[in-house]
């Protein structure tokens, strides 16, 4: 499979961040094998330290790689009337996102949640797009006080909506067609989302009568068409053939009367979860995207989520327990999958590798799992490592993107804390949470009530 759902990689994690420093995120230092190990950095941060510090689990994060990113996918648009748009469900923490508003990067939102750190870590509205199938009335009414650059409508059902409540409010709502241009993406089926099953956008054929709902209504505003076809993404093909199958539907809306003045791509862009996976050549990907997308004459809008944040992250977790059952070796650990479930939830591969690698430690073949009661809850399986002792810290890598969004605290876990890292300083951006505030939103002695007559 494609993606981050790929076969084992032909060389270990530790031989993939020693091949490639900085790839991931991070590299091991130089110099200090005098002291019988090498210790992982995040920038100039030990990582084996840092746990010390902040305890596990912690996801932490580094701001400079986040930097580099937008740098990449910024010069590829060079030149090109283009915008960037983050895709807040990658990484929602408050230091992630006012470092997108600091550079300039807007948002795609899918809740009024999204919406409302959006806004609070400065991001403009009029940079912000309001993606999703079910947009509840009072995050349109939220998108609409705000003004947001638009509201993308993927159903008819939820026009209609957004069209009561921007009259209710007198309001003139921005709005774009979410379209399925039926291209099927290389990536997880769970990830597909531009094909006529998904229960994301409308067909091709539904956009002319959408249009005109949109065209008749004084309180609609149509801008712009919009697709996105999966995540996880390497090839350009899929992108450029998403392009040409909603050409034709841009000169459709034109010929009615449409003046659009954006064609939102979505996102996709994949990095790699392996050492033998190459990152995504963003530059191939623009030389190959923009000459189609610039014949339609409309503002480019990309949504990168995973490509700007999800190698700029790891889970620190420590080491419980080495158990070794006759026919497995486990490596039981403190973090589970409610921290990080997408190894149980999607096969995903995440490297992982010691924050201090000792001298002639020799590789065994371990699973990597949690305390989490379910035979679902690991980070890997039947994975070669260099051996490892109980207090040890490990790195799973990759886990800057759908990491702690997706957190739960299933078995009354509380969730991990968030850390920022730049340079050689590092701040917690989320504090853990504690026992007791997990316990206090349960109602001890809740209040029976009637239901009012009706």
């Amino acid at each position: 499979m494609a993606g981050s759902f790929a076969d084992k990689p032909r060389i270990s994690d530790v031989q993939g961040v020693l091949a490639h420093p900085d790839r991931f995120g991070v590299r091991y230092r130089d110099g200090d094998a005098d002291a019988g190990c090498r210790e992982l950095l995040l920038d100039a941060i030990p990582l084996g330290a840092l746990a010390d510090v902040v305890k596990t689990p912690t996801y932490v994060y580094g701001l400079a790689h986040v930097d580099r990113a937008i740098d990449d996918l910024a010069a590829a648009l060079r030149g090109a009337d283009a915008g960037i748009c983050y895709a807040v469900k990658a990484n929602d923490t408050h230091a992630v996102l006012r470092r997108m508003a600091d550079r300039g990067v807007g948002a795609d939102i899918v809740s009024g949640g999204e919406l409302a750190r959006a806004v609070r870590a400065g991001i403009a509205p009029d940079d912000i797009v309001f993606s999703g199938v079910g947009k509840r009335p009072d995050e349109i009414d939220a998108a609409l006080g705000h003004g947001i650059a638009s509201i993308n409508v993927e159903s008819g059902a939820e026009l209609a909506v957004v069209a009561a409540r921007a009259r209710a409010a007198g309001l003139r709502a921005r709005v774009s067609l979410r379209l399925n241009p039926e291209i099927s993406a290389d990536t997880h089926p769970y990830l597909a989302t531009g094909l006529a099953e998904a229960k994301f956008g409308v067909p091709l054929d539904a956009a002319a009568p959408l249009a005109k709902r949109c065209l008749e209504d004084p309180h609609l505003e149509l801008v712009g068409i919009a697709c996105h076809i999966g995540s996880q993404i390497f090839d350009a093909d899929p992108f450029v053939e998403s392009v040409r199958s909603l050409a034709r539907v841009v000169e459709e809306l034109r010929a009615l009367g449409a003046s659009l003045r954006r064609f939102d791509l979505g996102g996709g862009f994949a990095i790699p979860y392996t050492g033998d996976q190459a990152p995504m050549d963003l530059d191939a990907w623009a030389a190959a995207v923009r000459p189609v997308a610039a014949d339609l004459g409309l503002r480019l809008i990309v949504e990168p989520g995973r490509l700007l944040v999800g190698n700029a992250g790891v889970l620190l977790v420590r080491v419980l327990y080495c158990k070794d059952n006759g026919a497995r070796r486990f490596v039981v650990v403190d973090g589970a999958m409610n921290d990080l479930i997408r190894p149980s939830l999607y096969d995903a591969y995440h490297m992982i590798v010691p924050t201090r690698l000792r001298q002639g430690a020799k590789d065994v073949t371990v699973d990597v799992v949690g305390p989490v009661c379910e035979t679902g809850d690991f980070f890997a399986l039947e994975r070669s490592m260099p051996e490892v002792r109980p207090g040890d810290v490990l790195a799973v890598l990759s886990a800057g993107a759908y990491g702690a969004t997706m957190a739960s605290t299933y078995n009354t876990r509380p969730l991990s804390a968030e850390v920022v890292v730049e340079g050689e300083r590092f701040a917690v951006c989320r504090r853990r949470q504690t026992l007791e505030a997990l316990l206090a939103r349960d109602v001890v002695d809740p209040v029976f009530e009637a239901l009012p007559a009706t």
